[in-house]
């Protein structure tokens, strides 16, 4: 097939059909996925240039309407959902698509998708990952990645119900990266300093110059490629620089005592401007037994069940690595109980954000009373299971 064969710009035939399931035993089949928030023809340019692949895009735009419109290599089917649910376009559509098309197969994710939560979603499939990569539009990206902006607000949900942010979008996007493509005028360095402690690992190409063959040689050898992180993995991922570079800098802070919760509640609401991504696990000094996921992005922050800490888990395969992974210096202290948070921000000091936190850390009057304190929870979200 040539290239005039296979321009996206020519009239394409309508077909609506009510969505089947198709299940077919195969090899195990190779996806590459193009993420990004706005317009862009960085998904045709990968399609254009992998040997024998199919390009499929999801438009979720009617999704509350249970309607989704899929194109591949341009031809439209609109699909018809009993539940208008991103759950079902991956269970009803995109996985029975992916264990069936043959050769490699081209995602153009639709722009409220994150590829993470795709991957998390492949798992167990007969379907190999063998790049994400994500179009980051530096006219934006910094003010969606700092702001409050709601998707629904934007007319960006997913599905009805969506509380996203558009901050949570776009970190989350460029954050699960094996590559990177730039779009949008360059100018304000914060961005490149950003994606630098980000995402330090992913190649990044202008898209003036793109050469998708050369950016996707360039992903390193240990980059993710759809592997999801395990809530207890490590939170440095390849070489972030520590140092600070155009009011740019990132915090990775540890501590062996809990927290306060209003204190820490207080002091998160307080790093809020001018942060670009919190993540990390917390330890509460009103659930010693938990371990919480602390996730934010720009003003939207979470905090989940993490699973319990190994000083109160039983035995299992996932404790035992646990327990492997613990330097001599830890085996002093109870467990794996620690705070242990990376912080990229681009406001205040590395110096001002670690005195915040280790002030919200409870004294030494309180750590002697803790079996009389009563402390109240500002996190209710942390009672629900991080998946």
């Amino acid at each position: 097939m040539n290239d005039a064969d296979r321009e996206l710009d020519q009239p394409k035939p309508f077909i609506e059909m009510k969505i089947i399931s198709i299940y077919a035993v195969g090899m195990e089949n190779s996806v590459m996925l193009v993420a990004g928030l706005g317009e862009h023809s960085v998904a045709e340019e990968v399609w254009r240039a992998t040997a024998g692949s199919t390009l499929v895009r999801h438009d979720l735009s009617r999704l509350a309407d249970g309607i989704v419109h899929r194109w591949i290599d341009g031809l439209l089917t609109e699909l018809r959902l009993e539940h208008g649910c991103v759950s079902c376009t991956m269970r009803l559509d995109l996985i029975p698509l992916l264990r069936t098309l043959p050769g490699p197969v081209v995602v153009h994710l639709d722009p409220a998708l994150e590829p993470e939560a795709v991957c998390l979603a492949l798992e167990g499939e007969p379907v190999r990952v063998d790049a994400v990569v994500t179009v980051v539009d530096r006219a934006t990206w910094l003010a969606d990645a700092t702001g409050h902006d709601s998707l629904a607000g934007r007319g960006l949900s997913a599905a009805p119900g969506d509380r996203r942010t558009v901050s949570q979008l776009v970190v989350g996007q460029a954050e699960f990266a094996d590559a990177l493509v730039l779009t949008g005028p360059s100018g304000d360095d914060r961005i490149e300093a950003v994606l630098d402690r980000l995402n330090p690992s992913a190649p990044r190409q202008e898209v003036a110059h793109l050469h998708v063959p050369t950016l996707l040689a360039a992903i390193d050898r240990d980059a993710r490629r759809g592997e999801v992180d395990d809530l207890f993995s490590p939170l440095l991922r390849g070489r972030p620089p520590l140092e600070a570079a155009h009011g740019v800098h990132l915090t990775h802070f540890t501590a062996r005592r809990p927290f306060h919760p209003a204190r820490l509640h207080r002091t998160l609401v307080a790093l809020a401007q001018g942060v670009v991504r919190i993540r990390g696990r917390v330890w509460l000094a009103s659930r010693h037994d938990t371990a919480l996921w602390l996730e934010a992005a720009g003003r939207a922050m979470r905090m989940a069940d993490a699973g319990p800490w190994l000083t109160t888990a039983g035995t299992s395969p996932d404790t035992d690595a646990r327990h492997a992974d613990l330097t001599v210096g830890q085996e002093l202290h109870p467990g794996d109980r620690e705070q242990e948070l990376v912080i990229i921000a681009h406001r205040s000091s590395s110096e001002v954000i670690t005195s915040a936190l280790r002030e919200a850390l409870i004294t030494d009057e309180e750590a002697a009373l803790a079996g009389e304190l009563r402390f109240a929870d500002p996190f209710p979200g942390a009672h629900e299971k991080q998946s």
